[in-house]
């Protein structure tokens, strides 16, 4: 009987708390069976299908934001269910039992938890994992495979992981008993919290730190920075939402405190009284539940815009089913080389007999380098680093003759003169200094209607129409890097859209195309040449993959947040009704009626709960920006599609929201008005 002792006394702990370990187990199942459904594909052998490799990368990703979050919220949640039975455990030791075998109980309680969930998430993780797979192949349009595979590493990544985090848990659990005197174990619920010292302060360094952060955000204008200062902006926000929070409920607390009229009402006075007694942890809760609706609204509304328009951003990146770049040296037998390559073409496009809706073949060149405001521009690979990201264009050489064959235009340049348009931001420069190439942008075009494959390249590019490449960027030709290999890249461009009635025979068509240029190539000896080409067909199932693997995981990771946000809500206010509770029952005592509890409850409701609703929503609007620029490194540029996207995900979380604040409130209703003792 001895031996069951602990065990029982710890099974009695949680039967008798159910309503704090019920959440609790289900969260922590729910975060296991994700964990292990997300390893599992990763371990997926999906090499049968395209963008498979980029899938499994996207799961194993997604598997270790899981365990990180994991042990941080564990960690968080733990901390309700310690304070609500440190005065059980102040009781046990008033009344003879030491410090370690109270130790033995929190041992036992967590043996118990932990395995029930690590049991019951592995189950319901291996049942639907198969699911899971189905569901997403599904969303990435792939061809279905029936067969069940079991990952038995999976499962011992995912015991070993959460037992891990379950341990440290319970190290910590065990450290705050231990470090206690049994009187103020005992009296632990009725402490209440000091304010933070010089709360004006923090709440002034917080609106200043969320000022600059939103002023990033919106500032930025290329999609380069935006990509490195993302994460910044994030660090800053989640920084200064737990500065305003935590100070700005003890601000909020003594204005309305000092609003006697406000105060001194039987709605609010009590309510009022009772956010002041817990104001740094009611902060400090709403600054959770305000940063994981930011993730959620910001992933579901990013994720999804990427994935409904994905074939939108085909479009834009693919502007022809079939494009093939052929890179070779500006030489003196540059256009005897072009010619055999034409002829090759048109004798492909002849043997299979079909029409043509569009197609476009052109010579270019193109040469990267960081744009001085004095407009030299340096193309020296050393210098192009991170720190002068913003400062790299593409600077695209067409020859005036082509322009004037493809746009049916009749412009004429003249020696190191060029016509120019430019993307992003117009230019400020009329003169352009490339290592001894002297370029006078003596026009501008308004339009330049020629789609290139360089549309889709995230830096600022300069397309500059000049009297022939071969005089012209003599001085740049012989310039090589580091690897020997040329700065200026000359192509011939082949791009085109067949007649045809499957993708099956575009690829036919593309393929030909390829192996016939390539060959050409290596029957003309060709010293040094390389080789690109890309079909719509093929690309797609690379895009499905990708979008569709992280469609997938922003729902996964989604639902995870969302039950974390109810989590420390339905915790805030079983803790806060137990507290409370005392006070109510004496309004009740000098004439307080149930319907006044109700008003009072629902006063520090939309008081309290709205602020990370409001916050959160905010915190989207001025991400919105920065959002859209890194979106348009994925070709996505329809910037009202994406705000479809985001309406309709903070649509769907405020009537979560809502229906989550109506269940929690009838629960701290019913433990302060007496109803559950």
């Amino acid at each position: 009987m001895k031996k069951l002792f602990f065990p029982r006394l710890a099974w009695n702990g949680i039967r008798n708390n159910r309503r704090l370990y019920l959440p609790y187990y289900i969260s922590c199942t729910l975060m296991i069976s994700i964990f292990y459904i997300l390893s599992s594909l990763s371990k997926l052998d999906l090499s049968y299908m395209r963008g498979g490799s980029t899938l499994r990368v996207i799961m194993m990703l997604g598997s270790f934001v899981i365990a990180i979050f994991a042990a941080i919220f564990l960690f968080y949640v733990n901390s309700f269910l310690t304070r609500r039975r440190k005065r059980e455990f102040g009781l046990y030791n008033i009344l003879g039992m030491g410090k370690w075998n109270i130790g033995r109980i929190l041992f036992w309680d967590a043996v118990i938890t932990s395995g029930a969930s690590l049991v019951s998430g592995l189950i319901i993780g291996v049942a639907l994992s198969k699911f899971s797979e189905l569901t997403l192949i599904r969303i990435m349009q792939a061809e279905v495979n029936y067969s069940f595979v079991f990952s038995g590493s999976s499962v011992l990544l995912t015991v070993v992981l959460f037992g891990a985090i379950f341990a440290l848990v319970l190290l910590n659990s065990i450290r705050q008993i231990h470090f206690s005197n049994p009187a103020d174990l005992v009296k632990s619920e009725s402490f209440g919290e000091k304010p933070p010292k010089a709360n004006w302060f923090l709440g002034i360094v917080g609106i200043l730190i969320l000022g600059a952060a939103y002023y990033l955000a919106v500032t930025i204008d290329d999609p380069i920075s935006a990509l490195v200062l993302f994460f910044v902006a994030v660090i800053m926000v989640i920084v200064a939402t737990y500065l305003i929070m935590i100070s700005g409920s003890v601000m909020l607390c003594k204005i309305l405190q000092k609003n006697k009229k406000y105060y001194y009402n039987k709605r609010h006075f009590v309510s009022v009284s009772s956010m002041a007694f817990r104001m740094k942890r009611n902060g400090a809760g709403l600054a959770s539940i305000c940063i994981l609706a930011t993730m959620v609204l910001v992933m579901i509304s990013s994720t999804s815009c990427l994935y409904f328009g994905e074939e939108e951003i085909l479009a834009e990146r693919f502007p022809y089913d079939i494009s093939i770049r052929i890179d070779l040296l500006m030489d003196d037998a540059f256009a005897d080389h072009s010619e055999a390559f034409q002829s090759a073409f048109n004798k492909i496009i002849t043997d299979f007999n079909v029409s043509v809706k569009e197609s476009l073949y052109y010579t270019s060149g193109v040469v990267s380098g960081a744009l001085s405001e004095d407009g030299s521009v340096d193309i020296t690979a050393d210098d192009l680093d991170a720190l002068q990201l913003e400062n790299v264009k593409n600077f695209f050489f067409l020859p005036v003759e082509e322009y004037n064959r493809l746009t049916g235009s009749s412009i004429t340049v003249g020696n190191n003169e060029a016509y120019y348009y430019k993307t992003g931001n117009d230019s400020s420069v009329d003169h352009l200094s490339i290592s001894g190439v002297e370029l006078e942008l003596t026009g501008k075009i308004d339009d330049f209607d020629i789609t290139t494959n360089y549309d889709a390249n995230p830096y600022e590019t300069y397309y500059l129409v000049i009297s022939d490449m071969q005089n012209t960027l003599a001085p740049i030709v012989p310039l090589v890097d580091e690897y020997d290999t040329h700065l200026l890249q000359t192509s011939l461009h082949y791009d085109i859209t067949p007649n045809t009635e499957s993708d099956e025979e575009l690829v036919e068509i593309f393929r030909s195309l390829s192996d016939a240029l390539y060959d050409t190539a290596s029957s003309i000896h060709l010293g040094s040449f390389s080789f690109g080409s890309c079909c719509i067909a093929e690309e797609r199932a690379d895009f499905y993959g990708t979008f569709g693997g992280l469609f997938f995981l922003g729902i996964m990771l989604s639902i995870v947040f969302i039950v974390a946000a109810v989590l420390i809500i339905y915790y805030k206010q079983l803790s806060e009704g137990f507290e409370d509770h005392a006070r109510f029952s004496i309004m009740q005592k000098v004439g307080m009626t149930k319907q006044d509890i109700r008003h009072s409850i629902n006063s520090q409701m939309l008081t309290v709960f709205l602020l990370p609703l409001v916050f959160s929503v905010m915190h989207l609007c001025f991400a919105f920006p920065m959002v859209r620029q890194m979106l348009t490194l994925f070709q996505l540029t329809n910037t009202m599609f994406l705000v479809f996207t985001a309406g309709a995900s903070v649509l769907v979380y405020t009537i979560c929201y809502v229906i989550i604040y109506r269940l929690t409130s009838n629960v701290y209703y019913s433990i302060v008005s007496g109803a559950k003792e």
